[in-house]
C-alpha cells in the first residue's frame, strides 16, 4: 500500500482537535481514505462506514474501524455511539444523466446520516458539499458563498448535492453544529476518481481542449481539503458554508497539463469549440429525457458545466472564519504525484 508522508507537515498547521472519535461516511473513497490518514496520524479514532468487505479491509489497513452498511438503509445510531464528530463524505458523484439511486444516496442518505447523528448525540458535523451545487453551465467567477442556487441546475449531481447540503444545514441547532464545505476539483495523490478518467481519455486520444482551455479554474489539493475539514470541525460556524481551494487559480489547460506531466504524458493540441459542446450536451440531455432514458448522448450538461467554463472561488470567508491557508502548493502536489506514479 502506498504511504504518504505529508500528514506530519499538515498536522503542524492543524488546530487543536477536541475530538477522540470521528464517524466518517464514504471511508473507502478518495477523500475518505485521506481523511482517515489525516486523523489517525493525530491519534484520533475513526469509525468508517463502508459498503463492502473489500472496502472494510481497505479502511482497516488505514487504521479505521469499519462499519458495513449502505445509505440510506444502514442502522447508524448504534455505531455512532461514542463518536464526538461526524464527517459526511459519502456521495454518488456520477456526472451522467442521473438516476433514482443517485438522489436516494445523496439526498435520503444525507437525511439518514444527520438524523442518526442527532439521535446519537453527536455535537459537531462537517458535510462535504461541492461548488457544483451552483453549476448551471454558465461561468462562476470569484463566486462567494451567498451566490444563490440556480433555478435549473446543470444536472442530477448538482441538484442532488444541493438538496443534500440543504438537508445537512437544516440539522444545525444549538446542540448540533453543522458546517458545509465546498471544494472545487479535488486532486492529488491516491486519486481514484477523476485522474483515472483523465488518463484513460489521454491514452485513447479522445482528450481535447474546450476552446483552447484557457479559462480559469479553482482547484483543491486533497491535503488542503483535509486541512480544511480539520479547521471546519474546530472553528466552523454552525449553519455556514465555506468554499475551499488551493488559492492559486490557473487556466484549466495548465491544471490538466500539469497532472498529465506528473504521469509522464504530454497534453494534446486538439481543441473543440465551446458552443458546439454546449449544443451537444443540451441535445443529449433533451433526447435522454424524451426517450425515457433510452438514449444517452456523448456529453451531459453536468459534465460540461464542470469542465468547460470558468469556475473560480472566493475563499476569503474560510480564510477569515477558519484561518484557512493551503498546507501544500501545486508544485509540491505534482511532485508527490510524480514520485508515486
Amino acid at each position: 500500500m502506498t504511504q504518504f508522508t505529508d500528514a506530519a507537515p499538515a498536522a503542524a498547521n492543524a488546530p487543536a482537535m477536541p475530538f477522540a472519535k470521528i464517524f466518517l461516511t464514504g471511508g473507502s473513497g478518495y477523500v475518505g481514505r485521506n481523511l482517515i490518514r489525516q486523523f489517525t496520524a493525530r491519534g484520533i479514532a475513526v469509525v468508517a462506514l463502508v459498503r463492502s468487505p473489500a472496502s472494510a479491509a481497505l479502511v482497516t489497513d488505514l487504521g479505521a474501524t469499519p462499519v458495513l452498511g449502505a445509505l440510506p438503509d444502514a442502522d447508524l445510531v448504534p455505531v455512532m455511539a461514542g463518536c464526538d464528530a461526524l464527517i459526511h463524505a459519502a456521495a454518488d458523484t456520477d456526472h451522467g444523466h442521473g438516476s433514482p439511486s443517485q438522489f436516494r444516496i445523496n439526498e435520503e442518505g444525507t437525511r439518514a446520516v444527520f438524523a442518526a447523528a442527532t439521535a446519537a448525540g453527536i455535537a459537531t458535523a462537517v458535510h462535504l458539499s461541492t461548488e457544483s451545487v451552483l453549476a448551471d453551465g454558465r461561468p462562476l467567477v470569484r463566486v462567494t458563498e451567498d451566490h444563490p442556487l440556480p433555478r435549473r441546475p446543470a444536472g442530477a449531481y448538482s441538484a442532488s448535492k444541493a438538496r443534500a447540503e440543504q438537508i445537512a444545514l437544516a440539522a444545525n441547532s444549538a446542540d448540533f453544529r453543522v458546517v458545509a464545505l465546498r471544494p472545487r476539483a479535488v486532486w492529488g495523490r491516491d486519486d481514484t476518481t477523476a485522474m483515472p478518467q483523465l488518463l484513460a481519455a489521454a491514452h485513447s486520444g479522445q482528450l481535447a481542449w474546450i476552446s483552447g482551455g484557457n479559462y480559469l479554474t479553482s482547484t483543491t489539493h486533497i491535503a488542503n481539503l483535509c486541512h480544511g475539514v480539520e479547521l471546519a470541525l474546530a472553528k466552523g460556524r454552525g449553519g455556514e458554508v465555506y468554499f475551499l481551494s488551493d488559492n492559486d487559480d490557473l487556466p484549466f489547460r495548465h491544471f490538466v497539463t500539469g497532472m498529465l506531466a506528473s504521469q509522464g504524458l504530454t497534453a494534446p493540441d486538439k481543441t473543440v469549440p465551446r458552443p458546439l459542446l454546449r449544443l451537444i450536451a443540451g441535445l443529449g440531455d433533451m433526447l435522454h429525457r424524451l426517450s425515457g432514458g433510452q438514449i444517452k448522448g456523448p456529453l451531459t450538461l453536468q459534465a460540461y458545466a464542470t469542465s468547460a467554463v470558468e469556475i473560480t472561488l472566493d475563499i476569503s470567508k474560510a480564510q477569515r472564519d477558519l484561518g484557512y491557508r493551503p498546507v501544500i502548493t501545486r508544485a509540491e502536489g505534482l511532485a508527490e504525484m510524480a514520485a508515486v506514479r
